[in-house]
């Protein structure tokens, strides 16, 4: 608040009648005369300093991000077992720590980082829609539905329900059930648009469930062979137990393409479950009234979750040919990657330790959580 704001009403006034000589005053009505200004005297300062253009002010975060996101593409490129998005949220965690640019990150680059992580995850993920036709869902079976639904459900209840026994802190325990459930990163990020939720506690979500799904491309294909799971079997498992979608290609890629094809089309039905879970969480923060002065009350549903059901919609009619399929597809992947950039570019390793032994905790019951559950599905429904 500028001075001016504190300033009593009619204190200015009051202050130049005091200065009048008394003489002055006792000379009869009229106005007094104006005081010469002192050539000396220095130019007042104006209350605040111009407030930059948004350009100007998100310029560098922005700039940022793409920095990153073209980082993250060239280690995909160099090792192309980790997935561009999870290369963008490490990246993001570690120019947060490196001393040069942590001082840019938290000043200067800030406000833009933030426009990244929140715009431009909502974008992201309405374009994600389009990779999901409901005729290749139903072509799965009703079993195969059933199953996902049972696995998802059983996720998010048993992951939730364990971040609170154990007493994480704030919206955790709802978003790390999120993550796991749903589809990682991007579930975390649309559901703690419509709950306001603290950016300690997404960027603390998203941390764990990245490093929880990249263990998933180390681990899941070690245990084909094992579990005795044909190829097909194994991509069923892996898109109902592997979080993010790029994590997902990552490790069934390992079983060729059938499994590929069977792990994505399972993987883009737990992603259709998002706009449901989206939709009935933005209707509790209403009810609570949970939310930012600023941005009034929730909508009961998210726009960006209209977005996405439209983007679905428009897939199923067969509209838009494979270029424009193949281009959205680059451009939501872009998008995602430049969000998690900015969501790692907040992270504050430090301050993971208060709950660190707790937060990991949930992390591995959870991860084992959703590989059984997926895998006893698979079993029912082979």
């Amino acid at each position: 608040m500028s001075p001016r704001h504190l300033r009593p009403p009619g204190g200015g006034a009051d202050r130049a009648a005091a200065a009048e000589p008394a003489q002055g005053r006792a000379a009869g009505p009229g106005p007094a005369p104006a005081p010469h200004p002192d050539p000396a005297a220095p130019t007042p300062a104006p209350d605040s300093a111009p407030t930059p253009g948004p350009v100007r002010r998100l310029a560098p975060g922005l700039g940022l991000a793409a920095a990153g996101v073209g980082t993250a593409w060239l280690v995909h490129l160099a090792l192309p077992a980790v997935p561009m998005l999870t290369a963008a949220v490490v990246l993001g965690i570690a120019a947060a720590h490196t001393p040069w640019l942590r001082t840019r990150i938290r000043g200067g680059c800030r406000p833009g980082l933030t426009v990244a992580a929140k715009r431009l995850m909502r974008t992201g993920i309405v374009l994600l829609g389009l990779k999901l036709a409901l005729g290749d869902v139903l072509a799965l079976g009703w079993a195969t539905v059933v199953m996902v639904f049972g696995v998802v459900a059983a996720t998010f209840c048993g992951t939730w329900w364990l971040g609170r026994r154990l007493g994480l802190p704030g919206d955790q325990p709802l978003l790390i059930a999120t993550g796991y459930s749903i589809c990682g990163a991007s579930a975390i990020g649309a559901v703690s648009a419509v709950n306001d939720s603290d950016e300690d506690d997404v960027v603390t979500s998203v941390a764990l469930v990245t490093l929880c799904g990249t263990l998933a491309i180390a681990v899941l294909p070690l245990l084909h062979g094992p579990l005795g799971l044909t190829d097909a079997e194994f991509g069923r498992w892996v898109g109902a137990g592997v979080h993010d979608v790029g994590q997902v290609v990552a490790t069934a890629q390992t079983a060729g393409t059938d499994a590929l094809g069977e792990a994505v089309l399972v993987k883009l039905m737990r992603v259709a479950m998002l706009a449901p879970l989206v939709a009935a969480i933005a209707v509790a923060a209403r009810r609570r009234g949970r939310t930012t002065a600023a941005a009034g009350r929730p909508p009961l549903v998210p726009l960006f979750v209209l977005g996405f059901l439209a983007m679905v919609v428009l897939r199923t009619t067969g509209l838009l040919p494979a270029d424009a399929l193949a281009a959205a597809g680059r451009a939501q992947e872009l998008l995602l990657a430049a969000a998690l950039f900015g969501l790692g570019s907040a992270v504050h390793l430090p301050s993971l330790t208060r709950t660190g032994l707790r937060i990991a905790g949930v992390g591995l019951t959870a991860w084992v959580l959703i590989a059984a559950a997926s895998y006893a599905g698979v079993l029912l429904t082979a």
